[in-house]
């Protein structure tokens, strides 16, 4: 069997999550429209068995990592250095980019990063279903004229366009290993994290503009019963305005956080779930090492 670690890597909002769950088919890491959506590395397990003569049985773990960019908070610190972390634990790197290498500074901060690394790198344009051909072309020969790149693909993360042939290219620069996981995992994350980063995702669609970046979401209570599972969780904010925000008029804004938390939730667990949603005010917690070592951002 052919095994081995591949990190994703890219600027914020290019997609990386989105194509993490496409390469799974379910749904483990969180997604939006914002940028900075994911803070942790995300680990992704893809087991395939070879069906055909000459196929290999492959388990590919896959690192989703929050988008590199110039921090302005130790949160920021923390997530780039867990992203740039990566490339040296990795067997692979598929770096995804959605826009001309000319378009920003960031695509170029990483390209230099990558330059200075032997791992086999993999490039994916995503997005391709909103793309020109022209605007493809001009990205490919941008990026193919820097020559790091092993391969480049066009993907749509979304439409799950071309990402079999990615999971094929990656599976090329392994090599013959251990499984490292049973074969139906697919993510080794415990399910109090993952129902954490659901309940963050339901606020960063519910609120706008500098709010959500702010919050962080701690499990104090998950209790699992024959037919239920009982769940109380805490949402921390940084200014007392942002938590009138989370709460809402009457609050009726905490309660559509929590109602559409609570049916996702549900459906990953597959049982009913009874959940309580409090709202706390953690001034700076962002710039604050006990803060971020307390919600799990720091060892």
């Amino acid at each position: 069997m052919k095994t081995g670690f591949i990190g994703i890597v890219g600027r914020p909002n290019v997609g990386k999550s989105t194509f993490l769950n496409a390469i799974l088919g379910e749904k483990i890491a969180i997604t939006t429209e914002k940028p900075q959506t994911t803070r942790n590395a995300i680990r992704g397990i893809y087991t395939h068995y070879g069906k055909e003569s000459g196929e290999d049985d492959v388990q590919l773990v896959f690192i989703d990592t929050p988008g590199i960019h110039k921090p302005k908070t130790k949160l920021g610190e923390y997530m780039t250095d867990a992203a740039i972390g990566t490339f040296s634990e990795v067997d692979a790197i598929i770096f995804i980019v959605d826009d001309e290498l000319s378009a920003g500074p960031g695509d170029r901060y990483i390209v230099d990063l990558l330059d200075k690394i032997t791992t086999p790198k993999i490039l994916v344009i995503n997005k391709i279903d909103k793309m020109e051909p022209e605007k493809f072309r001009k990205i490919y020969e941008e990026y193919d004229d820097i020559g790091i790149f092993e391969k480049i693909i066009g993907t749509s993360a979304k439409a799950g366009t071309n990402v079999p042939d990615v999971i094929s290219a990656a599976a090329e620069f392994m090599e013959e290993g251990p499984m490292y996981f049973p074969d139906d995992m697919i993510t080794e994350h415990p399910e109090r994290f993952i129902v954490s980063e659901i309940i963050r995702e339901k606020i960063l669609m519910y609120l706008r503009d500098e709010v959500p970046h702010g919050v962080a979401v701690e499990i104090e209570q998950f209790v699992e019963e024959p037919e239920i599972t009982r769940i109380a969780a805490v949402i921390y904010c940084e200014k007392k305005s942002h938590k009138g925000m989370l709460i809402g008029k009457s609050g009726r804004k905490l309660k559509g956080i929590g109602k559409s938390a609570r049916e996702e939730i549900e459906a990953l667990l597959g049982t009913k779930v009874y959940m309580d949603l409090w709202v706390k005010v953690k001034e700076n917690w962002r710039d604050s090492d006990i803060a971020l070592s307390n919600f799990g951002y720091k060892d």
